[in-house]
């Protein structure tokens, strides 16, 4: 396929999603709610479609297989007949072909499709009998043959390379779905290639098929057929070449090949008895040829050469778009929500049940126009939507694309549909019409990806002025991997890991912009170009973090760093604690001037909570330094991407649960719709010399906003280290929190400002500030604020409207703070029961046996039990434990979880804990 019919292509696909997507819709009934729990689905592999994208470890096939093979970007094509063979899109070879059963159910989007919170995922394996194989070096080569891995240096890491060979030795170009068949496109040197896999069945016997359509070339081409260890005798004959496998060489592999004179065509070689490979001679035109692999008992190798002379070699009509996979379309009807607040979320009801009994999972979407978007989901689909409008009373499901590898994000640009997941940015096109991608196109895999499953492909963002932006997880060591463990809570994963890129506008280019994350999103803003990021708490990150990133930044992962020196940690805009946002997702800014107090703001998404986040940004002569305060609203799931709606400027939100979300809705997208009742939310903040500043949208009563008892102010530092999450620090370093006085409180002209005097303000990570209002027309303001102090300068309250404020108030004495700093209250079982609640225990932790979403053990009955360990000793459940698990919780480990606990070092007082541990003991009974 030339260039220029790309460039047809994308002219083509705008017209087409200036069509309708409902036209000549079948009526069904509207689907108007989803219910999870009552789902019957389909296995997550479709054996009516020709392909999935995984990742492989095949170095176990047997002693007569390559000992090195795996696979991070693997292309599992169904063959038919219980056959299949694995594609290596980054070496563009054929890493395994086996027959019987498909692969372990081992990715994390298959363990978790039907039983959605289960997270213990491994690495996939073929299940069935293996028959033919090649190692880690490339499938082709031009000009002389190639059996060694020759991708370069800064490719390899921790003994294993990533990425794809270089543009100009080969390119994967991608693939063409054709009913149940797929034609795989590459190129090798400047020759096109296309191929399609295939098998047969002669007298019992599978023979699998290549058939290969190759431009004119001048240089000789190489195949990398077959590698076969121990093998016992090898010989070429006729045209076809064997090798015999053990000592009584009662096992046969043969390679043939068909369509071409012997004389004059392609020929098999074997090289150092155990390599076989298809030799293609130059030549000036288009060549098709078929290639035979086959694996048996060697008195069955006539049903081997009756396949090849029964072959008929033919390449599907797949340019110009095969017949429909999913004609059907499936209508549904959202759920409003009742106009009770500044803002509410209604639900875009998702297609399920559908007619393929499919999952649908949601983890990004974007607009085509102001009322049709396209849905990206965990399980490797993108569907079309039509009918987003108003009260959302009926819109038109349609399936697009299929068989993609954990796509995270989704983008419309430049009249094209874009996904970023694991293989790289595909460029998704419609040749015929259909409103189906009939070519999957490789626009970018210049970013490598390693074989573990935490290596997220994360977040892209695209933006003809600025180009565009993806961020990658790091290699975490939640689950089973492949690389080797660098540092706690890290594998090595790929030199890509826990970074932030930036790709040139043609998909031709990468550069690694900013480093050392361990699971980054991102917010871009459209106008400006300001690029934020949020990361994850775990190792290395104390707790949630937003940064304002820049180009060559260091964000403070060790094993993602990805560099020699030893850059100074670039501190976030804010940190925000664990149990208010224990895990984030992405950023997004307000733009469309339709949102009412939220119009021009930065809002943050959280998994964890769930829910949003208005961002608010206090800019200094020295820095930027933000809060964060919470955006009330239901969330009936976790959110992690959003897209501004164009139609009716609103925010529309998608998110899946599988992570331990304090929700327990499994998927939705939402829509924050603003309701222009009246905002109770703070709009901005200032800090600094004389304390903090925080401004509100409406009026305030002025006999609460003056009383210093309305609000309570901490302070703390976070240590970043090698253990999961951090405790809380006071400034000395000691553990705990500092409680802050409010020494007086004042009320601006506007009745609309309120000024906290507290003394000793200075750079911290973490303030706390909880506020006890009331606005002028009686509405109770019960809420907190969040935000770090990076820079200390004088507030200027003359220009914030505040009169009269006595300064003097500020002069006081340390002991006189201490004095002011309120006793633990008692001990009691009701107080170790809020407790749990109030710093996000019950998240992790049920009070009762449930564990489905849960990152830790339940309680019900815990207290005095014995517990099995990781490392294979058991432990009595005391007091001593259950303290050490509060304040180290890395040191012991309970079978079947992981070190997923931050420390509650500081967090929790004395009285604190013994309070929790009460309420712990009660929930032995």
């Amino acid at each position: 396929m030339s260039k220029l019919s790309f460039v047809c292509f994308g002219s083509f696909l705008i017209l087409i999603f200036s069509c309708n997507i409902s036209d000549n819709l079948n009526e069904t009934k509207l689907i108007e709610e989803n219910n999870f729990d009552s789902l019957s689905l389909n296995s997550y592999v479709e054996n009516d479609f020709p392909f999935f994208s995984t990742y492989l470890d095949a170095r176990e096939l047997g002693r007569n297989f390559p000992d090195n093979n795996v696979v991070s970007r693997g292309l599992v094509v169904n063959l038919g007949d219980s056959s299949y063979a694995c594609f290596d899109r980054d070496l563009l070879r054929w890493s395994v072909a086996w027959t019987g059963d498909l692969l372990t159910e081992s990715m994390l989007p298959q363990v978790s499709y039907s039983d959605y919170f289960n997270k213990e995922n491994t690495v996939p394996l073929v299940a069935g009998k293996a028959d033919i194989a090649t190692g880690v070096y490339p499938g082709w080569s031009a000009g002389q043959l190639v059996l060694e891995d020759i991708r370069s240096e800064n490719q390899f890491r921790e003994g294993f390379a990533w990425g794809p060979l270089p543009s100009d030795y080969g390119r994967w170009n991608g693939c063409y779905p054709y009913g149940d068949r797929v034609v795989l496109s590459y190129s090798i040197a400047n020759a096109n290639v296309l191929e399609l896999p295939g098998s047969v069945k002669k007298n019992g016997e599978t023979i699998y098929t290549r058939t290969i359509e190759v431009d004119a070339f001048s240089d000789t081409l190489f195949i990398n057929a077959a590698e076969i260890r121990n093998g016992t005798n090898s010989y070429i004959e006729d045209g076809t070449g064997y090798i015999y496998v053990g000592k009584a060489q009662d096992s046969l592999i043969a390679v043939g090949i068909g369509g071409s004179s012997l004389e004059s065509g392609p020929k098999v070689r074997i090289s150092d008895g155990k390599y076989i490979s298809v030799v293609i001679p130059p030549g000036d035109q288009k060549r098709k040829i078929a290639i035979f692999l086959w694996k048996g008992w060697p008195e069955d190798i006539e049903s081997f050469h009756s396949a090849i002379s029964d072959f008929k070699i033919e390449m599907p009509n797949f340019g110009k778009g095969g017949e429909p996979n999913w004609p059907e379309r499936v209508l549904t009807k959202g759920m409003m929500a009742s106009d009770t607040s500044t803002f509410v979320t209604d639900l875009v009801t998702l297609p399920l049940p559908n007619p393929w009994n499919r999952n649908v999972r949601v983890t990004d979407l974007t607009f085509l126009s102001k009322e049709k978007a396209a849905v990206s989901t965990f399980e490797g689909d993108i569907w079309l939507v039509d009918g987003i409008k108003g009260d959302l009373e009926k819109m038109s499901w349609k399936r697009f694309a299929s068989g993609l590898y954990e796509p995270m994000s989704i983008e419309y640009f430049r009249g094209q549909i874009y996904t970023f997941g694991k293989e790289g940015i595909v460029r998704l096109h419609d040749i015929n019409g259909d409103n189906e991608a009939d070519f999957y196109e490789n626009f970018c895999d210049l970013m490598q990806q390693s074989a573990e499953s935490y290596e997220w492909a994360s977040d892209m963002v695209m933006s003809e002025k600025y180009g565009i932006f993806i961020s990658k997880g790091g290699g975490l060591t939640a689950r089973p991997g492949i690389t080797k463990v660098m540092t706690p809570g890290f594998r090595a994963g790929s030199n890509h890991s826990g970074v932030i890129m930036k790709v040139s506008l043609d998909g031709k280019k990468v550069d690694v912009f900013s480093t050392g994350f361990r699971a980054p999103y991102m917010g871009f803003h459209p106008d400006s170009g300001i690029l934020t990021a949020t990361d994850q708490q775990g190792n290395y990150v104390p707790s949630t973090p937003i940064y304002s990133v820049g180009e060559g930044g260091f964000y403070g992962v060790p094993a993602t760093s990805h560099r020699g020196d030893h850059p100074v940690v670039k501190r976030p805009i804010t940190w925000i604690p664990h149990r208010i946002d224990r895990s984030a997702g992405s950023q997004i800014w307000i733009t469309s001037g339709q949102m009412g107090p939220l119009n021009n703001s930065l809002v943050h998404f959280s998994f964890g909570r769930p829910g949003l986040f208005k961002v608010l940004l206090h800019s200094t002569e020295n820095g930027i330094q933000g809060a964060v305060v919470p955006i009330h609203s239901e969330y009936s799931t976790p959110v992690i991407k959003g897209e501004m709606g164009p139609g009716d400027g609103q925010l529309y939100m998608a998110g899946f649960n599988l992570f331990g979300s304090s929700s327990e809705g499994i998927s939705a997208i939402q829509r924050l719709r603003y309701t222009r009742m009246k905002n109770y939310i703070p709009n901005k903040f200032r800090v600094g010399e004389q304390g903090v500043i925080l401004s509100f949208d409406t009026k305030l009563d002025s006999n609460v906003a003056i009383d210093p008892k309305s609000y309570k102010v901490k302070r703390w530092n976070y240590q970043r280290s090698e253990k999961y999450g951090s405790g809380h620090f006071k400034l000395d370093d000691t553990p705990g929190e500092e409680i802050l006085p409010v020494l007086s409180s004042y009320i601006s002209t506007d009745q609309k400002k309120v000024l906290l005097l507290i003394p000793d303000m200075k750079v911290v990570d973490q303030m706390e500030l909880l506020y006890h209002l009331k606005a002028k027309d009686g509405q109770e303001l019960n809420d907190g604020v969040w935000f770090s102090v990076n820079h200390v300068e004088d507030l200027d309250l003359q220009s914030q409207d505040f009169k009269n404020v006595n300064l003097d108030k500020l002069q006081i004495d340390t002991e006189r703070i201490t004095s002011l700093i309120k006793s633990d209250p008692p001990i009691t079982r009701e107080r170790g029961r809020d407790l749990f609640r109030e710093k996000g225990c019950e998240s992790c932790h049920s009070s009762g046996t449930k564990t489905d979403g849960m990152y830790g053990p339940p309680f019900k009955g815990i207290y005095g039990s014995e517990r099995a360990m990781a490392d294979g000793s058991f432990v009595i459940a005391d007091d001593d434990y259950l303290k050490e698990s509060i304040l180290e919780p890395e040191k012991k480990i309970v079978k079947g979880y992981e070190a997923e606990m931050p420390s509650f070092q500081g967090i929790l007082s004395d009285a604190d804990i013994e309070a929790l541990l009460l309420y712990i003991m009660y929930l032995k009974y």
